[in-house]
């Protein structure tokens, strides 16, 4: 069988995301002749084009695109300089948001290449801002008509849309889908839709190949295991033959092959100033899975009835370091994102030994629960074998609230192993979450003042907040009152079911908590703020803070 393997428009820019390569390489496995594709990418190098941009009026940045897209691919390092001293390139509305102190601090003088790709990655959204208001509204770097599938309870909104007649982009995503399909003639397409941004693109394609091929159409990924495992709506099948939950179950167990994607395409875009953010979409990082599912699976506000998360399986460190090696022979990069939910400590410690048995020269970084394994014997270790960063959730920053939620670590814990990790020079981002249920005013202030210490100590580099969301999935959906809480809307939407309606039941205004707790982190991250009070961070009148 001949099967097409398709990442829908638009997902990372800097990087291939993983799924297509897994997939591959488990059907190949089976003996079927197999391709993929990574829509997005081809789309926004025809988007990113000097004939496109004449096209919509855009003649100065069309004049400067291309040199722009080798620079950003690390194919003319020589620009950097001039984008760098901002003689190069037109300045939009991106460019006004810019805080001079803090890009010469984050960058300073020798970091020119890091800024060079910063003020570049802004021009490239200038564009993409133009596209969106101009030519497409559904136009993002990252995201495609990501809010007709965000939380969309019914599928309405979304099937009018792709009922009305394509727009410029649509035309060129099916464009470039009907030369692929020309040329390979597949017997079957798997779209694979990891994130919402990627929903429209996707049944956009599905529609397409059930109007012009035979080929059978499936449609699977992370968003639909995790929002469609209660579709009713029969007219989704109007865009696929079949809808995949939980399918391919094994296929991370297979190396990923990444070898037929065109990865001189990417582009390493810097969005952020802070060196952890710049992780995420700067550089081509292989993505790959250590281990499926999460090996605590616990957490109270994480989807872990679902088998992607609460379904742990580890391979042998051996296989790993195998993989490891045969990617690296197919994209000629070092460097290693796993993706994993948490990497578990005695996996990571034995691929760790193994890297360094056989003398690789590797770069890695991923996802962590802050816990006592985290010693600094073994953080020592982790960074000779090439652990440069760790993202890991010290959530509620509360221990009342740590043992609420089953997170299975306290504050102390999270500071000790966040200590081990930075003096063995590997950098901390940690996330951060409020509004859980039955959580106080005077714990939000503690949890900041947890955090300030955390980053006046140095042991944190960078954090992100975000409300907590109750979802269908989790423990804390699947039985709130254990929590406080209770289930507002009980019966399933037709279309998407993940996020329900809950009574919060605050006594205090949640929405300023946030905006506090988000401005004072912002801050922190750039060393400001340290030694201000953390009261004085918000609108509304609040306790001061009870940590010792």
């Amino acid at each position: 069988m001949k099967i097409l393997l398709i990442t829908p428009p638009l997902t990372q820019l800097n990087t291939p995301y993983p799924a297509t390569a897994y997939l591959k390489g488990f059907y190949f496995a089976q003996e079927h002749e197999v391709r993929q594709m990574d829509l997005g990418i081809e789309v926004a190098d025809r988007v990113l084009s000097r004939s496109f941009l004449e096209s919509i009026d855009l003649e100065e940045q069309a004049r400067l695109i291309e040199p722009v897209k080798r620079f950003l691919r690390g194919q003319d390092d020589t620009l950097g300089p001039r984008i760098a001293n901002r003689s190069l390139l037109p300045e939009g509305k991106r460019f006004e948001q810019l805080d001079e102190d803090n890009l010469e601090w984050s960058f300073g003088v020798s970091g020119t290449t890091d800024k060079a790709m910063h003020l570049a990655t802004l021009f490239i959204e200038d564009i993409a801002d133009y596209i969106r208001e101009h030519v497409d509204p559904h136009f993002d770097l990252v995201r495609y008509a990501e809010y007709l599938s965000n939380d969309a309870p019914t599928f309405d909104p979304l099937y009018a849309e792709l009922h009305q007649e394509p727009s410029v982009i649509d035309r060129m995503i099916l464009s470039l889908l009907a030369d692929c399909v020309s040329e390979f003639s597949p017997d079957k397409v798997c779209l694979t839709v990891p994130f919402p941004g990627c929903l429209y693109g996707a049944l956009r394609c599905g529609q397409w190949l059930k109007a012009h091929t035979s080929a059978t159409v499936e449609i699977g990924g992370g968003f639909p295991n995790t929002e469609w495992r209660q579709l009713s709506d029969k007219r989704i099948y109007e865009f696929c033959d079949k809808v995949v939950i939980d399918g391919c179950r094994e296929a991370d167990q297979y190396c990923p092959d990444f070898s037929d994607l065109p990865l001189e395409k990417y582009l390493s875009l810097t969005e952020m100033t802070n060196p952890m953010h710049r992780l995420w979409s700067q550089g081509r990082w292989n993505k790959m899975v250590m281990a499926h599912g999460c090996y605590w699976h616990r957490c109270a506000f994480c989807d872990t009835s679902l088998d992607y998360i609460g379904n742990y399986r580890a391979p042998k460190a051996t296989t790993v370091v195998d993989h490891m090696e045969r990617i690296m022979e197919q994209t000629h990069r070092t460097g290693f994102h796993f993706v994993d939910e948490a990497l578990p400590p005695k996996l990571l410690r034995e691929v760790a030994e193994e890297i360094l048995r056989r003398g690789l020269a590797v770069s890695f970084w991923g996802n962590i629960r802050f816990e006592k394994a985290y010693t600094a014997e073994l953080c020592d270790l982790l960074a000779e074998a090439g652990m440069v960063a760790v993202s890991g959730g010290l959530e509620v920053a509360s221990d009342r609230l740590l043992k609420l939620i089953d997170k299975g670590v306290t504050i102390q814990q999270t500071v000790e192993a966040c200590r081990h990790l930075r003096d063995a020079g590997i950098m901390v981002h940690t996330y951060l979450m409020y509004g859980f249920p039955t959580e106080t005013l005077q714990e939000s202030v503690d949890a900041l003042e947890t955090v300030r210490r955390m980053f006046d100590e140095g042991i944190v580099q960078s954090a992100f907040w975000h409300r907590y969301a109750m979802t269908c999935h989790s423990p804390s959906g699947l039985n709130p009152e254990t929590y406080g809480a209770r289930r507002v809307t009980l019966e399933p939407n037709p279309f998407c079911n993940n996020e329900v309606d809950w009574e919060p039941g605050f006594d205090y205004d949640i929405e300023a908590v946030g905006a506090a707790l988000r401005l004072a982190t912002y801050n922190y991250m750039n060393g400001l703020g340290l030694d201000q009070p953390v009261r004085s961070w918000f609108p509304i009148r609040v306790p001061k803070p009870s940590v010792k």
